[in-house]
């Protein structure tokens, strides 16, 4: 999983690559520094996001869009209207349950950059297919797939590594648990199961235990 200077390389490597890179930076953006799943960033919407204001003396406050809706693709067939897609509650929420996610400043430059350039769409969404309606995963695993290919060796590109735009969202998780940041409420933001990041994030957990294990010694060791 890539670090945050490699994801920054693919982040700008996307924009870099043209006007749908452009119009989808964005995007990228909610995937690594709020670890929200592909299918969550195209139900937010403009009203969503609690975002500073544009003022020098806000520039390093965070933000933080609500979320309470997914739209996962899903084949024609399976919805009433024949859509691509399907708006649903949140992946492991209850219905009309919400989650806040902070979001550091630089995805706050990201989001209000892109609303002045783009606006949102007629029904208040932030991103948009190049025709209208959602965004496919079509359209933004092509885009990854040239950030690559522009960021990675030839060696590398031919690696797991960074495979898929999914990638982004496990770096974003896993540079929170290296922060030191609560399991709990890494689970919370990304909108896991607590038992989550215990499972598929052991070894960067067992890490920082070892750190908390140093930092009980030293108070151990302290005289009293």
């Amino acid at each position: 999983m890539p670090g945050p200077t490699p994801a920054r390389s693919f982040i700008t490597a996307v924009r870099d690559s043209g006007t749908r890179g452009q119009h989808l930076e964005a995007f990228f953006g909610c995937l690594y520094y709020a670890a929200m799943r592909p299918a969550e960033i195209a139900s937010l919407k403009k009203a969503d996001c609690t975002l500073p204001p544009d003022t020098k003396e806000a520039a390093e406050r965070w933000g933080e869009p609500l979320l309470g809706e997914s739209r996962p693709e899903v084949g024609g067939g399976w919805t009433d209207d024949g859509a691509s897609f399907e708006a649903r509650r949140l992946k492991r929420r209850a219905r009309g349950a919400t989650r806040s996610v902070p979001i550091p400043p630089i995805l706050v430059r990201m989001l209000r950059d892109h609303l002045a350039a783009y606006g949102p769409a007629a029904d208040g969404r932030l991103f948009r297919a190049a025709q209208g309606g959602r965004v496919r995963s079509t359209e933004y695993c092509d885009l990854w797939e040239a950030a690559r290919a522009a960021v990675l060796s030839k060696e590398d590109s031919a690696t797991p590594l960074a495979q898929v735009p999914y990638s982004l969202r496990h770096a974003g998780v896993s540079l929170w648990i290296k922060s030191g940041v609560d399991p709990v409420e890494v689970a919370r933001r990304a909108g896991h199961s607590i038992a989550v990041p215990f499972r598929f994030y052991a070894k960067i957990l067992r890490g920082e235990q070892s750190r908390s294990n140093q930092l009980i010694a030293q108070e151990l060791n302290k005289e009293s």
